[in-house]
């Protein structure tokens, strides 16, 4: 091997503070133009593909887009090092209410609305404005570094999607599992359309509960039943009780007059009705209350609507016809009290359905509406959970995902908009034949009629975001990527989306793939402002993550704040750490200094190891295994471990361990001790130098690797600047290749032969006498540069066998002169001291110390262990924790009152000697 320096053909040239700006876009457009996202099949390597929760066109990233996609591309970019085919698919979602709302608007400022373009107008705007701004939130993602495999970009509108949502309705619809009735739906009336049980958001509200009387006919008794909402009394066909109530057994039957509207009703008896609450007679409303509804079915009573899809009253509400239910219930109320039908009003909170998309108060209707039943998908997906073929992280959640499985309802898939997935539904307007077909017909197949009329509604959108995860790879055909990349791997979705999109997926994937989507869930938490409140437009508190990452202005809490900008890195690094166990996060714009403090701190250090080996010329020679000092053999042993945990929390889904293992390690293995103990030998120059620069870059070189699918920008650019000062590491390390990414290196493996916890230790003694001799210099105030003596008493030959190789080291790192080790050595007269675990530390203060203050000092760390030893005695001594207690816990607990017994012993004939010097 040529013995030619490394730094004669390279120079060091790297910026003294780093700066994002300069950084980002360059690497992410230099990824892409290199093709580093994508993937093709090849059926040498596995696969591991993600599919992205799509966001919807009108979205722009928002926090919550941020924690989700910077723990999908952690989990790709990882994967991805480690050699698999990693594939995360990108796309929108087209989000049918909520786009059509967006275009609406816009009309409405030139004062026009859908129905004045029609139709076929109308969705040519929407695509129009799709085009102009659907792809905003993908150019965002990028900033962020979503490294998805943007050539592979799906719309659930495009073509391909298309033609799978058209193919599964009617597969649906031929396995009977997917049909047409006359059902009690959740409206809205400002949307104007139907929504399924998981698109309504019940919010706790302060209402009122009136309890009005109803007569009995023929009778001057009444009995009372109580209501929130007077004005759906319009719509009564009877009032129910308990069959097994003995309070009303002889009115089951009779009946009632039904106030105001003085229509007779009747006494019927059902279980649903709970006789402990209230009076225990409930009033039943068929056309406007989900549980009355069934009731009405079991009964066969009369559906009565009186509040229309506009949310007002209906011809069968008599009087109050065309008033807003809102201002029926004022005007009905004050008739009840007026005809003193009223018995009581209380305060009452109870949960009110809202839309999802506008939070317009929901009115249960009857409508004609297309369903998918769901019980035979469910118990599928039930049955796949319980074969361990889906799994969630953190594990709670799958108690969640079941109990909704076990009690679905129908699906109600129809929605009255124009944008979206218009159903493949076609009505023979001659024979009234229902045709159902995924190409559109142009005759009627029983009557041959060509007078056919389409039906107007579209699909709920999560229709075909259920079918995501294999529709995007090319389903209904049989395409190579299919078979290849599906299942996919791991979803990561937040806990709100379970029910809509996550069990959906599940099921759709085992009817029509025969396997379920995808291996692993995991569910994330949900970012919440420092004051533990949900982010959203109108409290003003949400925090912009592409303000936090450029720096500019923003309104926060009605005042504006401008930011200087974090930088990428520094979001997804802090984003990472602060996930939990699927917790929900607090987060307020300062919590980011945590990720730029490491991000500047790797940077600093890196410039300042990467100076020092451009200075020492590294040669090309191997380093010898015979030839590494202890130091160096510890930070090997100690990235072996870090390596190892990194690897465990990444494959158990644990995103803050993964960031506070490399930062632990980056910040205080690495910089604080190991830069600091070589700093004499990079000086020093000659074969220990090299050695030393050889395990600098490797150590760097894998603290960059590990820390890249987290922080990728600057990693990258560190590793290039890396390159160019020291090509070969020649530590044995996976070397880099010339002319690639750091993206696309390999994820370091550990090197079990690396491993030396027996040295580990070694060092921690090191470091604790290093650290007890600098508290010393503190406290007394003695500058680094004058020289001490410390003496080192080993309680048994144990510490000195652990440290005696190492006292150089500690003369070195503790600035001190002569350091003498020994068991049960004196102290010397005029001296501080220090506890260690298995010793303690004399430092000679001749001319520095003030005894009076140490022997103060000493007091109050005696005191302090003899309140430890006085509680640990007491729990020793109780019999509940001896019983209940594992046995190791005890015995480590017994092991802790020996040492304590050890230290306050010390401590007392430390006073003791004080005393004697004072």
């Amino acid at each position: 091997m040529s013995s030619d320096t490394e730094s004669k053909t390279n120079t060091f040239d790297m910026p003294k503070h780093y700066n994002a700006a300069d950084v980002e876009d360059k690497w992410y457009d230099a990824w892409e133009q290199a093709g580093c996202f994508e993937a093709v099949v090849d059926k040498k390597k596995q696969p591991y593909t993600v599919v992205i929760p799509p966001p919807n066109v009108t979205g722009i990233l928002h926090m919550g887009h941020a924690l989700n996609n910077t723990l999908q591309d952690i989990l790709v970019r990882t994967e991805r090092m480690r050699g698999k085919n990693a594939l995360w698919q990108p796309g929108t979602d087209h989000a049918g209410i909520a786009t059509q709302n967006v275009v609406e608007r816009e009309l409405k400022k030139d004062g026009l609305h859908r129905d004045d373009l029609g139709r076929e107008k109308f969705i040519k705007k929407v695509w129009e404005w799709k085009e102009q701004y659907g792809s905003t939130i993908i150019h965002q993602l990028k900033k962020l570094g979503s490294s998805c495999d943007w050539q592979r970009e799906r719309f659930t509108m495009d073509e391909g999607l298309s033609r799978a949502v058209r193919s599964v309705f009617v597969r649906l619809y031929e396995q009977g599992l997917l049909y047409r009735g006359r059902k009690l739906i959740n409206w809205c009336p400002k949307d104007h359309t139907a929504l399924a049980d998981d698109e309504v958001e019940h919010e706790d509200k302060e209402g009122k509960l009136w309890h009005i009387r109803y007569a009995v006919k023929d009778s001057p008794r009444h009995i009372i039943v109580a209501t929130t909402r007077p004005e759906t009394m319009l719509g009564d066909t009877a009032v129910a009780v308990h069959p097994d109530d003995e309070r009303y057994k002889e009115l089951v039957g009779q009946k009632l007059i039904l106030p105001i509207v003085e229509r007779e009703i009747p006494v019927i008896a059902d279980d649903f009705v709970d006789p402990k609450f209230g009076t225990g007679c409930v009033k039943v409303t068929p056309a406007h209350d989900p549980n009355d509804y069934e009731c009405g079915l079991r009964n066969n009573l009369e559906q009565i609507i009186v509040i229309g899809e506009d949310g007002r009253m209906t011809e069968a509400a008599g009087k109050y016809q065309g008033l807003d239910r809102f201002r029926c219930r004022e005007k009905l109320v004050e008739e009840l009290e007026q005809k003193k039908c009223i018995e009581k009003i209380d305060e009452h909170m109870h949960a009110v359905g809202h839309c999802y998309r506008c939070n317009t108060v929901i009115e249960p209707y009857l409508s004609e509406q297309w369903f998918v039943s769901m019980k035979p998908l469910a118990e599928k997906a039930i049955e796949a959970s319980k074969n361990g073929e889906v799994k969630f992280h953190p594990a709670r959640w799958e108690r969640v995902y079941l109990s909704w499985l076990e009690n679905v309802r129908d699906w109600c898939i129809s929605r009255q908009i124009w944008w979206g997935h218009r159903m493949p539904v076609w009505y023979c307007q001659d024979c009234d034949e229902v045709i159902v077909s995924e190409i559109d017909p142009t005759e009627c197949p029983k009557c041959n009629s060509a007078n056919l009329r389409q039906e107007s509604d579209v699909l709920d959108t999560w229709f075909s975001s259920a079918l995501w995860p294999f529709s995007t790879l090319g389903w209904p055909d049989n395409t190579e990527d299919l078979s290849y990349f599906y299942p996919t791997s791991t979803l990561v979705t937040d806990r709100g989306i379970i029910y809509f999109w996550v069990a959906r997926m599940v099921m759709m994937g085992l009817q029509f793939m025969g396997r379920v989507p995808f291996k692993n869930v995991y569910i994330h938490g949900t970012i919440l402002d420092e004051f533990g409140a949900k982010m959203s437009k109108s409290k003003g508190n949400g925090i912009d993550p592409l303000v936090m990452i450029k720096g500019g202005s923003q309104q926060r809490f009605g005042k504006e704040h401008t930011f200087e900008g974090y930088g990428a890195d520094a979001i997804r690094y802090t984003l990472a750490a602060l996930t939990t166990e699927g917790q929900d996060i607090k987060l307020s714009p300062t919590r980011f200094d945590m990720g730029r403090n490491f991000i500047n701190k790797v940077w600093n250090a890196s410039r300042f190891v990467m100076m020092n080996l451009a200075e020492l010329e590294l040669d090309n020679s191997e380093v010898r295994e015979s030839e590494l000092a202890f130091e160096d053999r510890w930070i090997i042993s100690r990235l072996n471990e870090v390596i190892k945990d990194m690897t465990e929390a990444f494959d158990s889904f644990r995103y803050s361990d993964l960031a506070k293992a490399i930062y632990d390690f980056t910040w205080r293995d690495y910089c604080d001790w190991y830069v600091e103990m070589v700093k004499q030998r990079m000086r020093d120059g000659g074969r220990s130098a090299q050695v030393a620069g050889r395990v600098l870059a490797t150590v760097l070189d894998n603290i960059l690797r590990l820390l890249h699918p987290i922080a990728p920008f600057f990693t990258e650019e560190v590793w290039t600047a890396l390159n160019g000062i020291c090509p070969s590491r020649g530590l044995g390390a996976d070397e880099p290749q010339a002319g690639k990414f750091l993206m696309i290196e390999k994820w370091p493996e550990v090197v079990e032969t690396a491993r030396d916890e027996a040295l580990e230790k070694s060092m921690e003694s090191v470091q604790d006498i290093v650290r007890a001799i600098r508290n010393i210099r503190a406290k007394f105030n003695i500058p680094p540069k004058d020289g001490i003596k410390a003496v080192l008493s080993g309680a048994s030959e144990d510490f000195v066998e652990t440290v005696s190789g190492c006292v150089e080291l500690i003369k070195s790192q503790a600035g001190a002169d002569e350091v003498e080790l020994g068991v049960g050595l004196e102290k010397p007269d005029v001296s501080a001291a220090e506890i260690l675990n298995g010793g303690q530390v004399f430092v000679s203060l001749e001319g520095f110390m003030d005894v009076e203050l140490e022997k103060r000092r000493v007091a109050k760390e005696l005191e302090v262990k003899e309140k430890s030893l006085a509680a640990l005695n007491g729990k020793l001594r109780n019999e509940g924790f001896l019983a209940k207690a594992p046995e190791d816990v005890v015995a480590r607990e017994k092991e802790r009152k020996v040492e304590l017994t050890r230290q306050i012993k010390e401590l007392m004939d430390l006073a003791a000697s004080l005393e004697v010097n004072s």
